[in-house]
């Protein structure tokens, strides 16, 4: 667990960075690619393909293209039909879509009750930190992002699922994931981005390598291979609990507002919700 929780604050201040320095400035397209393009090139020294047969190669560049590249796709699709804050809202559905997957796809037979229950407290819990009213043409925003959580998902699960071996030999092969991650972002930054909004500062990219390196590429690493240390139910909980830690990043660096009794509220239920779900081994 201790490694999904130190990925989670790293991705809290990455966030954070987003948000002050690049929203708005550089395209989200062009910075996602990037992004990619650096995690790649930070793994394929490592990249020993021998060590998987083509089968597991296609696979493992699979669950990257629809974890990282799809996923982005939809998301900033979104916001063109969605405020920040409803898209931030409707992300908070993916622990149960971590457990529907996993109980579907992959499980002889139903997950414990206790699982599905930590599932809807985490749901709940980041519930009461970010609900906000809602515009009166949410709707096709919401599915895209509901898109976008259930590719997150399914790429958790299929790489908690498939076999790579000990932790040695996946930091070996992750160039693959980043390889099927990097053709579908591209792919979008021709069709989608704004040529325009290009990073433009040595501040800027110094952010992008950041991101691209550490909270992409260190970042991902970490949290599949985190993925394979816990169970369904921990690792669906923990999905939620990035949005009281990037809130908290929020007030200490930047000053934001934050309404204190909903994120205590929430953030205790969110709480309760990994609490119950380590209270089963590693499945």
């Amino acid at each position: 667990m201790w490694i999904l929780w130190a990925v989670t604050l790293l991705w809290a201040a990455s966030f954070s960075l987003i948000g002050e320095f690049l929203a708005g400035r550089v395209d989200g397209y062009i910075a996602v690619f990037i992004r990619m393009v650096l995690a790649l090139l930070l793994f394929l020294p490592l990249w020993r393909p021998r060590r998987l047969p083509l089968t597991k190669q296609l696979a493992l560049a699979g669950i990257g293209a629809i974890q990282i590249g799809v996923m982005y796709l939809l998301l900033y699709h979104a916001f063109l039909y969605l405020s920040v804050a409803e898209v931030l809202l409707f992300t908070i559905f993916t622990p149960l879509y971590v457990t529907l997957i996993d109980d579907v796809i992959f499980q002889r037979k139903h997950l414990p009750l206790r699982w599905w229950l930590a599932a809807g407290l985490a749901v709940l819990g980041a519930a009461v930190i970010r609900f906000n009213t809602l515009s009166d043409s949410y709707l096709y925003g919401f599915l895209l992002i509901q898109g976008a959580n259930l590719c997150f998902a399914a790429g958790q699960v299929f790489y908690k699922r498939l076999p790579l071996g000990n932790a040695r030999n996946q930091v070996h092969v992750f160039a693959l994931f980043f390889i099927g991650a990097t053709l579908v972002t591209g792919l979008a930054m021709l069709a989608f981005a704004n040529v325009e909004m290009q990073p433009t500062n040595v501040l800027q990219w110094v952010i992008l390598l950041w991101l691209g390196l550490a909270a992409s590429g260190l970042g991902y690493l970490a949290w599949n291979l985190g993925a394979k240390r816990v169970n369904t139910a921990q690792l669906a909980t923990m999905n939620n609990m990035l949005i009281p830690a990037g809130l908290l990043v929020n007030f200490v660096f930047w000053g934001q507002d934050v309404d204190w009794l909903r994120l205590a509220l929430g953030a205790a239920i969110l709480a309760s919700s990994v609490y119950l779900a380590s209270r089963k081994p590693v499945a």
